[in-house]
């Protein structure tokens, strides 16, 4: 049954008109199933990566790269009576976290001889006070993401709102049922790219088609930025604390030359001589040298876009994307979708940065704000955080005291 369009005209009108238009967002994602987003569900039999929660980093990061994951499912095997009443996956942890938080630590315990003679891998090695540091801790540092399940006939509406309430949520991972290995995730992209199939229907254009600058997170959210001539290593320090993407910025024009994301700590694994050279190494030279391989990578990550299990192949080295306020918010998402970017730069004619918008807030956008995610982590996954110093409240993870 088509539902009539409400009468224009006047505040009340305009109220009216703004329910309507939410109530038929929310029919419309509350009718597409999860099976439906790209990746949701693995064709062949290849489940996700699972690591232990007794197990270290060096094990979960040598795990990883061998098996080309981009993340690993984090379990606690409950064996007995009681095993059947416990949640067995409680977490998710993404490759460029422990990287990252790996190379924080060896920057404050190695040596700059050390840096010289070794890679990644190796000189990891030689501190075993980090290698060997425990996943199970790593809950305590926020390094986990946590396991919000969902079914593949759950819908697109409910993960809008897990990706939109739980800003620590990355992916989602796809099961069939409770303790089930898990064989696909949904990722803030693919939700984005069903969206943007949507184009054309007048409710969702109404809000795709606003320039940016109508939306309060174009001018609330500041990016963080590094100056071009300063290190690598500081660079991906201050990535460590800002997930997003820093910004490149010319110290003297102050215009974006480029951006360092998550995705590019592989390049350090890949090549022995840029983690060498990280310490003297400057921002600058680490986009210039990024922006040859581009093209390469461009046609490498193609062949993988299929794949349903995060992959490290398929997260490298995406260019960086910029918008301009006068976009709609539709071209911000096409561009975000195409490149596969974690963020999009606001910037002016001059190419200074503005603002960053992030697919989270597009997400948020079209995510109804009068509802709610009540969902945890479950039994165990609370009692694991709370070991670890740490407690769920509103489904949200916060540091006790």
């Amino acid at each position: 049954m088509e539902m009539a369009a409400p009468a224009a005209g006047g505040s009340g009108g305009a109220t009216a008109s703004g329910e309507y238009w939410s109530e038929a967002l929310k029919s419309f994602l509350d009718h597409i199933p999860v099976s439906s987003l790209s990746g949701a569900l693995q064709p062949s039999s290849s489940p996700a990566l699972e690591l232990n929660l007794d197990g270290c980093v060096l094990e979960a990061i040598g795990s990883m790269r061998r098996a080309n994951a981009g993340g690993a499912v984090i379990v606690d095997e409950v064996h007995g009576s009681l095993g059947k009443f416990v949640d067995r996956d409680i977490g998710f942890v993404d490759f460029p976290s422990l990287v990252l938080w790996a190379l924080e630590e060896l920057d404050r315990v190695s040596t700059e001889r050390e840096d010289k003679s070794s890679d990644f891998l190796s000189s990891l090695k030689l501190h075993p006070q980090i290698a060997e540091t425990k996943i199970s801790w790593l809950a305590k540092l926020f390094l986990w993401e946590p396991f919000f399940p969902v079914r593949s006939h759950d819908t697109l509406f409910h993960t809008m709102l897990l990706f939109s309430k739980h800003h620590r949520l990355n992916v989602i991972p796809v099961v069939e049922s409770v303790n089930s290995s898990v064989n696909g995730f949904v990722t803030q992209n693919a939700v984005m790219e069903l969206l943007l199939q949507s184009s054309g229907l007048e409710w969702l254009d109404k809000i795709a088609d606003k320039q940016l600058s109508e939306f309060r997170f174009a001018n609330t959210s500041k990016p963080v930025h590094v100056y071009s001539d300063e290190t690598v290593a500081y660079t991906f320090r201050v990535l460590s604390k800002e997930k997003t993407g820093v910004a490149v910025i010319d110290g003297k024009t102050r215009r974006l030359t480029g951006m360092i994301q998550c995705s590019d700590v592989y390049l350090l694994l890949d090549d022995s001589s840029l983690f060498s050279n990280r310490k003297i190494m400057s921002a600058e030279e680490f986009v210039k040298m990024k922006n040859k391989d581009e093209k390469c990578s461009t046609e490498h990550s193609s062949e993988l876009e299929s794949q349903s299990i995060p992959s490290l192949g398929s997260r490298r080295q995406q260019p960086v994307v910029t918008n301009r306020r006068s976009d709609t918010l539709k071209q911000v998402m096409e561009n975000l979708a195409a490149s596969g970017s974690s963020c999009s730069f606001i910037v002016d004619e001059q190419g200074h940065v503005e603002g960053v918008v992030t697919p989270r807030d597009v997400i948020s956008v079209f995510s109804p704000p009068c509802m709610d995610s009540r969902i945890d982590g479950g039994t165990f996954f609370s009692a694991a955080l709370e070991q670890a110093g740490c407690r769920v409240e509103n489904g949200q993870m916060i540091r006790s005291s």
